[in-house]
């Protein structure tokens, strides 16, 4: 049976796009650059490590000039970016209704949980969640696989009692390299082409479908384990 619920931060539980398109859109001006994307034209940037998106956006590999970018990008995000943000409609119900159920829920993001642990307090969500797991500020653990099997080690959890639930493919990806059910939502920034080729396991369109889908995959494993 499912026993631990794992939750991407952006595009999942709170919609952040006014504050990080912001953010990037700051960078990129403050880097130099003209050619600067508009806010809906930054959606992508949503959910991937800040590492790989500066590297598409600014077309190098260049560590350094990567670095610039996003230091710029906290600039702006430590101080008025990270609460440019709103928590999805039916997220807290969704919340309460998995732990009245008994589940342990936690929160697994890309984001550095320096910040992440701020908009889960600023929103009142910290009550849910019995740790918020994120990436350290130099990039460590932002990538979902590293990050989703360090949680599994630190909190003792069996992958096949785990479900992550993500709005990109990047968690998908990082639940199936860890043996991790998954769930793909689609009120964040994932397309329906995105989770096509992603597979993940099961695809909800509102919050109030996740406990049925949760309760479902308990009992098909009871049945089989």
């Amino acid at each position: 049976m499912i026993k631990n619920v794992l939750f991407d931060l952006d595009g999942t539980l709170t919609d952040p796009k006014l504050g990080i398109t912001n953010c990037i859109r700051y960078a990129m001006e403050k880097m130099g650059r003209e050619d600067i994307p508009s806010n809906d034209q930054l959606i992508w940037c949503i959910g991937p490590p800040l590492l790989s998106s500066f590297g598409d956006l600014l077309e190098t590999d260049d560590k350094a000039v990567i670095d610039q970018a996003i230091t710029f990008y906290r600039e702006r995000f430590s101080t008025i970016g990270m609460l440019e943000n709103d928590v999805i409609p039916g997220i807290p119900e969704l919340l309460r209704k998995l732990q009245q159920r008994g589940l342990r829920l936690f929160v697994a993001t890309s984001k550095p949980h320096h910040y992440a642990n701020q908009i889960i307090e600023h929103f009142n969500l910290e009550e849910h969640f019995e740790q918020t797991f994120g990436s350290e500020m130099d990039g460590t653990n932002s990538y979902k696989p590293d990050l989703l099997k360090r949680l599994l080690e630190d909190q003792e959890l069996e992958a096949g009692q785990s479900i992550m639930i993500g709005d990109r493919h990047h968690d998908i990806d990082g639940a199936r390299a860890n043996g991790i059910h998954s769930i793909a939502v689609t009120w964040g920034y994932g397309s329906e082409t995105e989770f096509a080729t992603a597979n993940p396991d099961h695809i909800c369109r509102h919050p109030q479908e996740i406990v049925a889908v949760i309760s479902s995959i308990g009992v098909v494993l009871n049945d089989t384990r």
